[in-house]
């Protein structure tokens, strides 16, 4: 690929990037729907799995929609980021540092959830807010060997 193209893919991804991060902020931290309203106790969870095995046990108490949007919703959260990181930057093409800043990156959010008392400190986030970065860097890998297949060029 061109320098030409790489520079105006990294623009616009760094764009993309910014709207990401924006709309993340807000339902992460204003969003009333999901819960982000001050409250006067700390929630939180530092049990691994508890969340996520209570999801899947009570779903029809839950209701799906709900369940899909706790469970596959932290997954599909932090995919973008995954995705997106290593366009940005070639240091971050590897998969230990794009999982590695996705966990450190979900654990802030998580931090800042529970210090505010906006939504719950849950330790379940920060497993599916990772996968989601890992699911996110695999795809761009994925994306990456396409886009070799069809341009013919070996992967740097």
């Amino acid at each position: 690929m061109k320098k030409k193209h790489k520079k105006i893919i990294r623009f616009f991804s760094w764009i993309l990037f910014i709207i990401y991060l924006i709309v993340m902020v807000y339902f992460l931290f204003f969003s009333e729907q999901f819960g982000r309203v001050p409250r006067d106790t700390y929630r939180y969870n530092l049990e691994p799995f508890t969340e996520i095995k209570r999801y899947i046990k009570y779903s029809k108490e839950i209701g799906s929609f709900n369940v899909i949007i706790n469970l596959f919703g932290n997954v599909a959260c932090f995919m973008p980021f995954g995705f997106v990181l290593p366009i940005l930057s070639n240091k971050q093409r590897n998969i230990f540092k794009v999982t590695f800043l996705s966990f450190l990156c979900s654990v802030t959010v998580e931090l800042i959830q529970l210090v505010s008392k906006l939504g719950s400190c849950d330790v379940d986030d920060v497993i599916l807010n990772t996968l989601g970065g890992l699911l996110g860097y695999i795809m761009f890998c994925i994306c990456i060997g396409i886009i070799h297949i069809f341009t013919g060029k070996k992967k740097h």
